[in-house]
């Protein structure tokens, strides 16, 4: 029986807010994938999209968006969150690779999750590799309620988690060196790509969220 990214979701008790980012940032991923110019290991890129935050819980501060905790409610979540830590820890990051391997994920996928993190662009920039730059791109496209532009989604962020996650730049100088590496990426898949940002939305990814539901792990 083939296990799908929905069983392994299943499986961790992953929030259906979080599924529904990792599932958008990675049909934001297949998206461009499918319209570059060159081969890129499209496989490699939806795994790590689709598995890039698994840990995510254990940093949630869930009463910021309470709709997102229905309908179990808060306490169920935060009964989850508890778990989470006794059995992880409180680093999202290492919690998200001990997942990606308990479910075994190939190291190379892994590899291309090490970068998702803000404070990661430049490398991500200055580096060859494609699949990076796409892969932390889709991330950079997709906010807590749907795909928005790069622009959107960075103001956001900054809002949300200024001062409240060691990834986060401290001063407006580092914030901007780092938007800017953002925009790089952005000209760089671009320039390979046969599409345009504009033509990434909420709406053309729709079809394909459903559809990798069911991506299969192998």
């Amino acid at each position: 029986m083939t296990t799908t990214a929905q069983d392994i979701y299943d499986t961790y008790r992953i929030m259906p807010s979080l599924r529904l980012h990792q599932l958008r940032v990675a049909a934001v991923g297949k998206t461009l994938c499918d319209n570059l110019t060159r081969d890129v290991d499209t496989h490699a890129v939806v795994l790590a999209c689709l598995f890039h935050d698994m840990g995510n819980i254990i940093k949630s501060d869930l009463s910021l968006f309470p709709e997102f905790c229905e309908p179990e409610g808060i306490a169920h979540w935060e009964m989850v969150k508890r778990e989470f830590l006794a059995t992880y820890g409180n680093d999202e990051h290492k919690a998200t690779y001990a997942i990606a391997r308990a479910i075994g994920l190939p190291e190379p996928v892994i590899r291309l999750m090490d970068d998702f993190g803000f404070s990661k662009l430049e490398l991500v920039r200055d580096g060859a590799s494609l699949e990076k730059k796409i892969a932390k791109y889709a991330d950079l496209r997709t906010g807590p309620h749907g795909v928005v532009s790069m622009a959107s989604r960075l103001a956001e962020g900054k809002q949300r988690f200024s001062s409240k996650h060691p990834d986060t730049p401290r001063d407006e100088q580092e914030w901007e060196r780092l938007t800017a590496a953002a925009y790089d990426i952005e000209r760089q898949i671009f320039a390979e790509a046969t599409i345009a940002p504009d033509d990434i939305t909420e709406q053309s990814v729709q079809p394909l969220v459903e559809e990798l539901r069911g991506f299969p792990l192998a």
